[in-house]
């Protein structure tokens, strides 16, 4: 079972790439995912990356947590399931 882990505080110059380097020191990472503005195509400054073992993962956790990466301490825990939010219906009736 994999494992998804959220990394926030993101330097803006931070790609998927590095951050596949940095946790691939720990085991081996399915999906790295930077979440981007859908209009200026920049970076939200979060994202996510999927471990195939628990264990690796919480290794990662761990030691990443706080460490520099680009020129910002990131914030690295488990990744929590988004509740489910009502859609915003833009129709007048």
């Amino acid at each position: 079972m994999s494992k998804k882990i959220y990394v926030g505080n993101l330097s803006y110059s931070t790609t998927e790439e590095t951050l596949r380097n940095q946790f691939s020191q720990f085991g081996e990472v399915e999906t790295v995912t930077i979440i981007m503005d859908k209009i200026t195509n920049r970076s939200k400054g979060f994202g996510f990356v999927e471990m195939t073992d628990d264990d690796a993962a919480r290794d990662a956790i761990s030691t990443l947590n706080q460490k520099d990466i680009d020129g910002r301490k990131v914030r690295v825990n488990e990744a929590e399931e988004r509740k489910s939010r009502p859609r915003f219906d833009n129709s007048r009736q």
